[in-house]
């Protein structure tokens, strides 16, 4: 009696590992992206369309075209507007400093204007117009 057994070789693939394998690369492709710019400056921008009101206390950083820097009105060089800025700052409130710059100004001013708060540590915010 002759009894045949069916040896056939069937191919498999454990895809089990390969997503394991998937999920690490992911994780690690997502952590080195949110490290590859540390140097970014960080701000919130308002939005234009709401109009937010605020018992923040607000100090106002108002830029000229002629590159005359005013802090609530008060003329001061850019030299000193650091200086005065911190004056003005209560550390025991949560302020918040609001840039007035106009739109045909560089961008390097207001990025002068803005490394004086990540120095220090301040809530910059971006004043902007409704339209």
């Amino acid at each position: 009696m002759a009894i045949k057994r069916n040896r056939r070789f069937h191919a498999e693939v454990h895809a089990s590992s390969m997503s394991d394998i998937m999920f690490f690369l992911l994780l690690f492709f997502l952590i080195i992206s949110t490290l590859a710019n540390p140097n970014v400056i960080r701000m919130t921008l308002p939005k234009s369309k709401t109009n937010e009101k605020t018992n923040k206390q607000l100090i106002t950083i108002s830029v000229t075209e002629e590159k005359r820097f005013y802090i609530d009105k008060q003329e001061t060089s850019f030299e000193n507007l650091e200086k005065e800025l911190l004056a003005q700052i209560d550390p025991n409130k949560e302020q918040t400093v609001v840039i007035r710059i106009p739109f045909n100004m560089q961008v390097q001013d207001l990025v002068d204007v803005l490394q004086i708060g990540v120095k220090n540590n301040l809530k910059f915010v971006i004043a902007t117009n409704p339209n």
